[in-house]
C-alpha cells in the first residue's frame, strides 16, 4: 500500500461510519511546537489511524505513529537520536455527556468550529506528550563517565568561599 499525506482535518463522525483507515506520513514541517520542543526532527512521521464505532456507538479513533528526533543528552550536552513511537485511542468531546459516557480506555479530543478533528495537532500532541522529561543517552554510549559524577555534598577543594551578596545592605542599615 502506497503512503499517502494525512488528511489535516476530518470528520469523525462520517469517517467511523465509514470505517476510514488512513496509512501515510505527516511532515516535519507541520510539527512547529514539536520542532521547537527537540534539537531537530530527522524524518517525516509515520503514522496508522483508524476511524470506527465501539458497542456504544461512540466515536473511535485508534493509532500509532512513530517520528526520529534529535535530543540533547543531560549528562554530556551532545545531540542523539531518540525513536519516538505512541499508540492512542480517542473519542470526539461533544460536552458533558460525552465524558461520563466514554471509558476510561478512551482519551477525549475536542472537536473545531467545523466538527472535525485536527489529525496533525493530535499527532503532535502525542509525540510531545512522549518525550523523556530527562533526556539522556544510555551510559554506554554516553561520553560522561559515571564514575566522574559527584552525587551528595561538594568536596571542600572545589568549594571557594564567596562574599554574601547582602552584605552590602548593611552599610545601607547605618
Amino acid at each position: 500500500m502506497q503512503k499517502v499525506k494525512i488528511p489535516r482535518t476530518v470528520d469523525p463522525t462520517r469517517a467511523a461510519q465509514k470505517r476510514l483507515d488512513f496509512d501515510g506520513i505527516i511532515q516535519v514541517s507541520l510539527f512547529k511546537r514539536l520542532t521547537e520542543s527537540v534539537e531537530g526532527v530527522k524524518r517525516d512521521a509515520q503514522v496508522s489511524l483508524s476511524f470506527d464505532l465501539d458497542e456504544q456507538r461512540l466515536v473511535v479513533i485508534s493509532g500509532k505513529a512513530n517520528i526520529e528526533v534529535g535530543l540533547e543528552c543531560q549528562r554530556c550536552n551532545e545531540v542523539f537520536a531518540h525513536e519516538s513511537e505512541v499508540h492512542f485511542t480517542y473519542t470526539p468531546y461533544r460536552g458533558e455527556k460525552t465524558e461520563e459516557e466514554a471509558p476510561e480506555e478512551y482519551d477525549l479530543v475536542d472537536l473545531n468550529e467545523y466538527g472535525e478533528v485536527d489529525l496533525i495537532q493530535l499527532v503532535e500532541d502525542e509525540f510531545i506528550l512522549n518525550l523523556p522529561q530527562i533526556a539522556m543517552h544510555d551510559e554506554a554510549d554516553c561520553s560522561v563517565d559515571s564514575d566522574n559524577m559527584v552525587f551528595g555534598e561538594i568536596p571542600e577543594e572545589i568549594v571557594e568561599e564567596k562574599p554574601n551578596p547582602f552584605d552590602v545592605l548593611k552599610s545601607l542599615k547605618k
